[in-house]
């Protein structure tokens, strides 16, 4: 099933590379085929700097700080499960548009450096990580959800060639 995924790069700090759009592309896809999602899917991520994300995380989730990423479903879970909602579906190719990742290219570049592994895995877990919660899992309001996306992110990880090291 093709999925599709649009990117939009308003920071200047960290290059966005081909192999990194490629690897979110390769991300993005897995996490939806090990999720049995049932039909195509379109997904925009934007990278963004630590004080465009700051403000983001201040404006929607109340948090004074800059965070790594930040998901904006389009659907909610109970909707995807069921197929219910009307909207959001591209008409021209039946795919679902899933909804917007933020992604901190600092603060990915930051992470890589202190978790000891490279800039490109980084982004990749941003991308499985956002991804799933752009399918309703919450690992903040439910613990059953993080030890789930816990174990899916390196499993898919695992699978497109960036597992931990």
């Amino acid at each position: 099933m093709k999925h599709t995924v649009y990117f939009q790069n308003r920071q200047k700090a960290v290059s966005i590379t081909p192999a990194v759009r490629a690897l979110i592309r390769k991300a993005v896809s897995e996490t939806l085929r090990g999720e049995a999602f049932p039909r195509p899917a379109e997904v925009s991520v934007s990278f963004v700097d630590n004080e465009e994300i700051h403000a983001l995380n201040l404006e929607y989730r109340g948090k004074d700080k800059p965070t790594d990423v930040l998901s904006f479903p389009m659907w909610e879970k109970k909707e995807l499960d069921t197929g219910t909602a009307a909207g959001d579906i591209d008409p021209e190719n039946d795919a679902v548009l899933l909804g917007d990742i933020v992604i901190s290219a600092e603060k990915a570049v930051e992470q890589a450096a202190e978790y000891g592994h490279s800039p490109e895995r980084e982004f990749a877990f941003l991308s499985v990580h956002s991804t799933l919660h752009l399918l309703g899992y919450d690992h903040e309001t439910s613990e059953e959800d993080e030890t789930y996306m816990n174990q899916k992110q390196e499993e898919i990880l695992t699978k497109i060639g960036v597992p931990r090291t």
